[in-house]
């Protein structure tokens, strides 16, 4: 599992191993790491041109080591320093190493960014927009995290640095998981400092958990026991959107029930004849494509005090906390109605949004997106990695909801559910595209489930 740790815990972890080490070692760590990485990046050292962007601080003093280690190995270093105060040893590393001070009249090969760390304020100097601005088409190094970026909630509400890779150190920051910001670092790279750190509120899963939360029948279980689910989706306007969340449900839990209009009912007989009628089930799933019928199904299923999947439609009609467990999933559009702000608010400050949703709600909330949130009532929340740009076409979000849906039958809680339903929807997509190479549909991707799961669960 890979965590995200807010500033105060990495500093509170950072201060017992500094007065452990002898002074600086910690700084050399993280800049050999950092030195690693920007040569891995640009294929080797010799030869090539780095530009250190410096600022006052650690930031700046790490950007300095690195840039001496890799002017040691033949590459030509500058440094442009944003600050009155820059580390002393490190410009004085710099400088022995055959390290010059100033912008260069040359091309850099990469710009490194070392101007404030995950102690600075979000948004950019004049002076740093400019020093970014002289080479633009130049590749970024960030150190530690895109100087600008929000580093504890992912928001970046002025200038930033947008950068290829980010070498971060001892754990993961809320900034390189959550969107926007995010999408500012890049590809994201650990350096292990050997930080001792406490539960991270912020967490993304990886396939090792997901395979360890994912439920498997007992040996001698039966339909009954694997869970049953119930669906209530479709419309005779939108049948397709209960098709395909049976296609996303089918195969996880023992049995799923449809209940829906008789026109909707007779498709999912055709299509999915292991489909059955009314009856107990252990979850529901409601709204996906139930347009005007979406209060009422939403409150029949209330009904059977069960865990329920609230989507779609079914979302307008959910006010306040509701008497069992729940999942909402919304996009961010459905979530700036349910919460009265503008779709914008929730698209820039993603996180916020989620945690209040869920506070509010008292429930679990899935805000779909290029990285969705899942977030539980008490703070939680999980990032999902997977996915692909093509995952946003009509459709998938039913599938989503049924793989969703059949995991709360199966027995899983309400936030492990909707992580691990993202995690495998996401997966799936995936697979379907080829990566990211191309184009998928809410079909294929319900196609590609079972595949992965097979994977997953071997």
């Amino acid at each position: 599992m890979r965590c995200a740790h807010p500033v105060d815990q990495v500093r509170a972890a950072e201060e017992p191993l500094l007065a452990s080490l002898p002074g600086g070692a910690l700084m050399q760590r993280a800049a050999f790491g950092l030195a690693q990485a920007i040569s891995s990046f640009l294929g080797g050292c010799y030869g090539r041109r780095v530009l250190l962007l410096v600022g006052a601080g650690n930031n700046g003093g790490d950007a300095l080591w690195a840039g001496a280690h890799l002017a040691r190995r033949g590459a030509q270093v500058d440094a442009v320093l944003l600050a009155a105060d820059v580390h002393a040893e490190g410009l004085a590393a710099l400088r022995a190493a055959g390290g010059r001070i100033g912008m260069p009249r040359r091309r850099p090969d990469v710009v490194v960014d070392g101007i404030v760390g995950i102690g600075g304020r979000p948004g950019l100097r004049a002076d740093a927009v400019e020093a970014l601005a002289t080479w633009p088409a130049v590749p970024v190094v960030a150190v530690d995290v895109p100087s600008g970026v929000d580093v504890d909630t992912g928001e970046v509400p002025a200038a930033h640095v947008r950068a290829e890779l980010t070498v971060t150190f001892g754990t993961h920051k809320v900034a390189h998981l959550v969107d926007p910001a995010a999408q500012a670092c890049g590809t994201v790279r650990l350096v292990d400092i050997g930080l001792d750190l406490p539960e991270a509120p912020v967490t993304l899963l990886e396939a090792a958990d997901v395979a360890d939360l994912l439920p498997r029948p007992a040996p001698d279980g039966h339909k009954y026991t694997r869970g049953v689910l119930g669906v209530r989706a479709g419309s005779t306007t939108y049948p397709g959107a209960a098709l395909l969340c049976l296609d996303g449900a089918l195969g996880i839990p023992g049995m799923v029930r449809y209940v829906g209009p008789d026109a909707v009912a007779g498709l999912a007989r055709a299509r999915h004849p292991e489909v059955v009628g009314p009856g107990r089930v252990q979850a529901w799933v409601v709204g996906p494509g139930a347009a005007e019928r979406a209060g009422e199904e939403l409150a029949a299923a209330l009904v059977d005090e069960v865990p329920v999947l609230v989507d779609a439609d079914a979302l307008a009609h959910v006010e306040g906390p509701l008497a069992v467990p729940a999942v909402l999933t919304p996009h961010a559009g459905e979530l700036a109605a349910m919460l009265d702000v503008h779709r914008g608010d929730v698209e820039t400050r993603q996180l916020h949004h989620a945690r209040r949703a869920a506070e509010r709600f008292g429930a679990v909330v899935l805000l779909k997106g290029r990285r969705t949130l899942v977030a539980a009532p008490d703070g939680r929340v999980r990032v999902n990695p997977t996915g692909t740009p093509w995952l946003a076409t009509a459709g998938s979000g039913d599938v989503l909801a049924g793989v969703t849906g059949a995991l709360l039958a199966c027995g899983l809680a309400p936030f492990d559910a909707a992580a691990v339903g993202a995690w495998v929807h996401g997966a799936a997509a995936a697979r379907a595209a080829g990566g990211a190479a191309g184009p998928v549909t809410a079909s294929d991707v319900a196609r590609a489930l079972r595949p992965v799961l097979v994977d997953i669960t071997a």
